[in-house]
């Protein structure tokens, strides 16, 4: 038998809402449309030309806080390898959805909104329950931050991200800075360069100053901090002395580290001929796992792993980045049917089964919410 949540999670993947460009609004519409059939109160607001959020509400009549549910609707582009299935087909073979953005992270925004269709009686009789869905996630939690800087965050309890961790409950992830670094100089001809400064020299030297330096100590439960270049450009064309180079670092890192720290470290270590401004900075996330609500969550998880669950973290970056502190740091746990090695991946699946897994996990989590 197919899950509830599965027909809803096939229509949000029929949108192409990959990022760039965004383009989420349509998507965002439809789903505003059907929250609100469903007896939720939708609020859409938009951050740029197709680009938009939604906050949606289930009320309670129960005194307390409610629960907070938050996914995004945007993609990352399909990749250059071709495709097996279509990306927006929303095809199921062998217990596999597939579709750009199945795992990453449609499927969970289904099947927490199933879930709450199916807990409705529940939640009106208890605390209510809210959903944040974002667009522009996947380029820096832009959506988000449009969210928070409308002021549209009502008050919340506790927060479930929906993000890929095949049911697993997650209690944290890294925090993500990426700076962009450029180095000047002076153009010339190709035949003279004596006349000029070359940019790509003076950021091959960056880079090498920058391939061993380490962002700080470990965390002991995120590890080590990471740092990767992900992108370089410069020079116009092949006969010139190029005089602008930039390239894109990626650092990965924990509570116990300082953004503002690490840019300085970094910046002293580069030097005055690199120029450092910074593209995203995104604060780690870390629950207590001695919160009585997550435990609450890992006893509802339990029934689905075999072995005992553990504290774990991702290292992948969230809208938790910013929603969290935006909404007086509640308790919050990462929690979705997604797989997260298919995130970002060719031929993108979620598992059925899975999904099934999540609305179950939902609905429990949701209906003892309200009991409290």
């Amino acid at each position: 038998m197919q899950p509830a949540s599965l027909a809803l999670a096939q229509q949000l993947l029929g949108f192409d809402t990959i990022n760039p460009p965004g383009n989420e609004a349509a998507c965002m519409a439809f789903f505003a449309a059907w929250l609100s059939e469903q007896g939720f109160e939708v609020q859409l607001s938009s951050f740029g030309e197709g680009r938009s959020n939604l906050v949606a509400q289930m009320r309670g009549s129960a005194p307390g806080k409610p629960l907070a549910f938050t996914g995004h609707l945007d993609t990352v582009p399909l990749g250059n390898q071709p495709w097996q299935h279509d990306p927006f087909g929303s095809e199921v073979a062998d217990d596999r959805l597939y579709g750009r953005g199945s795992s990453d992270m449609k499927a969970a925004i289904a099947a927490f909104a199933l879930a709450c269709i199916e807990q409705q009686q529940a939640i009106l009789a208890g605390r209510g329950v809210v959903m944040l869905i974002t667009g522009g996630e996947e380029t820096g939690c832009d959506g988000a931050q449009a969210l928070i800087a409308a002021g549209r965050l009502p008050e919340i309890g506790a927060l479930i991200v929906g993000e890929p961790t095949a049911n697993y409950p997650v209690i944290g992830h890294k925090g993500a800075l990426w700076l962009r670094c450029e180095t000047r100089g002076k153009t010339a001809h190709g035949a003279m360069p004596e006349l000029g400064i070359n940019a790509i020299y003076l950021a091959a030297d960056a880079l090498g100053k920058i391939r061993h330096f380490s962002p700080g100590a470990p965390h002991p439960l995120m590890k080590q901090p990471t740092l990767n270049v992900g992108r370089i450009q410069g020079g116009l064309n092949i006969n010139s002395v190029p005089d602008r180079t930039a390239f894109d670092v990626d650092i990965r890192s924990a509570p116990n580290l300082q953004h503002a720290t690490i840019r300085q470290q970094l910046g002293e270590l580069l030097g005055e001929e690199v120029h450092v401004t910074t593209l995203v900075d995104l604060p780690a996330v870390l629950s207590s796992g001695e919160n009585r609500w997550i435990q609450s969550v890992y006893h509802h998880c339990q029934a689905f792993f075999e072995q005992p669950l553990e504290a774990r973290v991702v290292p992948y970056f969230t809208d938790a980045s910013l929603l969290l502190p935006a909404l007086g740091h509640p308790p919050c746990i990462i929690l979705g049917p997604g797989e997260p090695t298919m995130a970002h991946q060719t031929d993108e699946y979620c598992l059925v089964s899975k999904l099934g897994e999540a609305e179950q996990l939902y609905g429990q989590i949701i209906a003892e919410w309200m009991k409290v």
